[in-house]
This record gives structure tokens, C-alpha cells and sequence, in this order.
């Protein structure tokens, strides 16, 4: 039997589908891990390579985020037009499986390892169930190494990407991680992820743990920064602002090879940071929390949301000098985006805010709601002149001039990000001018 597992590309036009650094579906490499091996499994990631509608195959699974999801029903129906029957699983089939339902012959609900050795079997069988959900949360103990055979051959930047844990302690209302994996943090056992990284090194000494949260329980994180100490690594990963008020684990990190962290600042108004449910997170310390991160050899990815209640057409300005005075290495700045299952999303429904169910408008970069302290307008010019701003050349030299561990990892980074909302700009204003040509 032959099973190919496809990743749908992002919207051309938007700064995630212009990126020119491409990391392969970890999600995907974890199906193929517990796939058995009767089955051929093949990959095509629409992200850099063209999906072949002609390949042989006697299943086709897809996964999507949101944004992701329209190009998924395309290249579902597509298969199902040819008679090969297609699952589909992530976070956005997950969280409106009745919509996936309508693309797909089945839809897994959630974390698939669990069920998806009895979904091929109902596939062999001939008695495919239409949903597939696990009665219980994956042990974490029972994950194997991650199937990246599939990897092998693609132009991906790299594919040294791995995952330690699952779910986050926290509950903020954004965020879709918690929905999808449960509030309950779970860990892999150390030494099987030692096991893994000791694989790993073996291709390349730069490693990315795709966790939402590395160092959600402290002592777990100390010691597999311990085990890591000497390993050569240059790993990169997500952490909580408040990392940096822990002076003993942000050590352990950059001795044991961290040279950059995922941070989630969301805001400098501490009303935004509440309605959010960030409450770790202390606007008035950021400036100290992001020179601690430094200390260490650790530079900074920040994340700041925008449009939530209590900004206001000053809040582009304010972010930016915040963010050169802190000399963030790079900077991501998304539109406040209601997803599927998220809270956020329920509170906008119910206050009759969201202004857009256009799926591929959910990438961070486009306003689906009405927001409150200012036009939707205004958010997204704002938002569009941020980006700009940020990835300018005298504001990327004011942040990352001096010499720094880092700079290896993010000057590249900010090149990357300036070339792709350059060219999105540009793709965006050409689509503009279509529309506007054909009345």
C-alpha cells in the first residue's frame, strides 16, 4: 500500500507564503513513525516542491493550519476526483471537523499517533471510519524518533526540528496551542530525546525544538539542558518572558548551546496582557527581561499581537522604539487572528466582532474582526508600516550591529523576513490593481 502525506502551501501574496526559509511538517514526520511498514510512504510539501495529482497512491493525508486550509480542499478534491481517498488531520480540520468532513473521506481529531495505525488498517480493510479521535492524551514515553526518512531529498533549510513536549500551563486566549493539545503539560523521557539529539548532531549541530513552551516545568528543562552541555548544539526554540527571571535555568540554556528564543511579549499595556490571560508577563521589566536573554548568548524572536482592545493608532510607534531600544534580534507583529477553538474567537463571536470567515485571511498578516480602539483600516496600515519599519536596514543595524553570538542565526533571519514582506508587498499591490482594473 502506498501513502502519500502531503503539507499544503501557503497563500502566495503573504509574508508566510514568501518566506524563503522552508522547515519541513514535524507533524507529518510523526505519522510516518508509527505508519507500518507495509505501507511506501512519500512526502510533497506544496511549500517547495509542486504536488504530482498523478502520483500513485492508495491514500493521501493532509494536515493544515487555518490559513492553509482552502488549499488543502483544493488538493483533496483534486485526489478524490482520481478515486484515492483522503484523510485530513491538524488543527484546523480538528477544531471544525464537519467542515474537513465535507473535503475528506475522514478527518482525525487531535493528536493522530494514537489512532492513525487503526485508521490504516480500516483503510486496508476496506471500513473506513469518517472521524477518528483518541480516547486519551499520547504518553509521551511511547513517542519514537520521528520518521524523517520522508525528508530526505527536499530543499528544506533544515530538517534537525524536534519536539520534547506538548501543551502549555498556561491558558492565553489567543493562543490555539491549548485547545489542541490540552492544558496538561506532558514530557518525553530525557534519555529518549538525548537519543534522538545524539541522532541529530550527526546532520547538523543547528537544532529547532518546535515546543510551545521548552521550559514550562523547570526541573524537566534543567535537566535536559544539562544533557545537552558539551553536545556542540545550536538549538533554538519558544520560552515565557519570565525565563529571564530565573537566572540559573536562562544559564543552563546558553550553556547548553541556546542561541535564540520564540518570545511571546503580546503588549506593553498591562490591561492587553490580562484580557489575554499573560500573567507572566510584566510590561515594566521587558527592557531588563530582554538584556538577561542576551547576557546569556541568547537573542530574541518577539511576538507582539496587535488590535486587541486596548491598542490604538499609537501603539505601532511605541512597539517600535520599544523594540530598537531593546535591540530585539527579530520581531513578528501578528494581527490579532480569532481561530478556530480559540477563546478569543467565542468572545468575538458572541460580541458579533468577526467581519471574516475567509480561512486564507488568517495568517496573521490580514484583520478578520472590528477592532475597538481603532479602524480596521488603521490596524492594517499600521500593522503593514510596522513591518516595514522594523525590517528597515537602519532599524535592523540599530538592533543587531554589535557582535553577538546570535547575529549568526538572526542576521539572515531579518534578511529573510525584509525580502518576503517586500515581495508580498508587491504581489499584494498587484492583486489590488487586478481587482480594481476588472471593476
Amino acid at each position: 500500500m502506498k501513502l502519500l502525506l502531503v503539507a499544503p502551501g501557503w497563500p502566495r501574496g503573504r509574508l508566510w507564503g514568501e518566506l524563503g526559509f522552508k522547515f519541513p511538517s514535524l507533524s507529518l514526520a510523526a505519522l510516518a513513525a508509527v505508519t507500518p511498514p507495509e505501507w511506501e510512504i512519500s512526502l510533497a510539501d506544496e511549500n517547495i516542491e509542486t504536488v504530482d495529482f498523478l502520483a500513485d497512491a492508495d491514500l493521501v493525508a493532509i494536515t493544515a493550519m487555518t490559513p492553509q486550509a482552502p488549499r488543502a480542499y483544493e488538493i483533496a478534491a483534486a485526489f478524490r476526483k482520481r478515486g484515492v481517498p483522503v484523510v485530513m488531520g491538524g488543527f484546523h480540520a480538528s477544531n471544525l471537523p464537519d467542515e474537513a468532513l465535507m473535503h475528506a473521506d475522514s478527518v482525525v481529531v487531535g493528536e493522530g499517533e494514537l489512532v492513525w495505525p487503526r485508521l490504516l488498517a480500516d483503510f486496508e480493510q476496506g471500513t473506513p471510519q469518517r472521524l477518528y479521535r483518541a480516547a486519551e492524551l499520547l504518553d509521551m514515553g511511547c513517542i519514537p524518533p520521528s520518521g524523517r526518512d520522508i525528508f530526505s531529498g527536499k530543499r528544506y533549510l533544515f530538517t534537525n526540528t524536534i519536539q520534547t513536549t506538548r501543551g502549555c500551563p498556561h491558558d492565553c486566549e489567543f493562543c490555539s496551542v491549548t485547545p489542541f493539545y490540552g492544558r496538561k503539560y506532558r514530557k518525553r523521557p530525557v534519555a529518549s530525546v538525548m537519543h534522538e539529539l545524539e541522532v541529530l548532531r550527526k546532520k547538523n549541530s543547528f537544532v529547532f525544538f518546535v515546543d510551545d513552551n521548552l521550559v514550562g516545568d523547570r526541573r524537566y528543562a534543567l535537566e535536559l539542558f544539562d544533557g545537552m552541555r558539551g553536545m556542540g548544539f545550536k538549538w533554538l526554540s519558544h520560552a515565557p518572558i519570565d525565563l529571564a527571571r530565573d537566572p540559573e535555568l536562562l544559564r543552563a540554556a546558553g550553556e547548553s548551546g541556546c542561541v535564540g528564543m520564540f518570545v511571546g511579549f503580546e503588549s506593553l499595556n498591562e490591561t492587553s496582557l490580562a484580557a489575554m490571560g499573560k500573567v507572566t508577563n510584566r510590561a515594566a521589566s521587558y527592557l531588563e527581561d530582554s538584556r538577561a536573554f542576551r547576557d546569556n548568548g541568547i537573542g530574541i524572536l518577539g511576538s507582539f499581537v496587535l488590535g486587541y482592545d486596548g491598542d490604538t493608532p499609537a501603539v505601532f510607534d511605541s512597539l517600535l522604539r520599544f523594540c530598537e531600544d531593546a535591540r530585539l534580534e527579530a520581531a513578528i507583529f501578528p494581527i490579532l487572528t480569532p481561530y478556530p477553538g480559540t477563546a478569543v474567537r467565542a468572545r468575538l463571536e458572541a460580541e458579533g466582532r468577526i467581519t471574516s470567515n475567509r480561512w486564507e485571511d488568517y495568517d496573521m498578516g490580514h484583520v478578520t474582526f472590528r477592532p475597538v480602539g481603532m479602524t480596521a483600516e488603521e490596524l492594517q496600515a499600521g500593522h503593514d508600516r510596522l513591518n516595514r519599519s522594523f525590517y528597515s536596514f537602519s532599524s535592523m543595524y540599530r538592533r543587531i550591529f554589535k557582535a553577538h553570538r546570535s547575529v549568526q542565526v538572526f542576521a539572515p533571519m531579518n534578511l529573510g523576513f525584509r525580502s518576503a514582506i517586500r515581495k508580498a508587498e508587491k504581489m499584494g499591490k498587484r492583486q489590488k490593481a487586478k481587482e480594481k482594473a476588472q471593476g
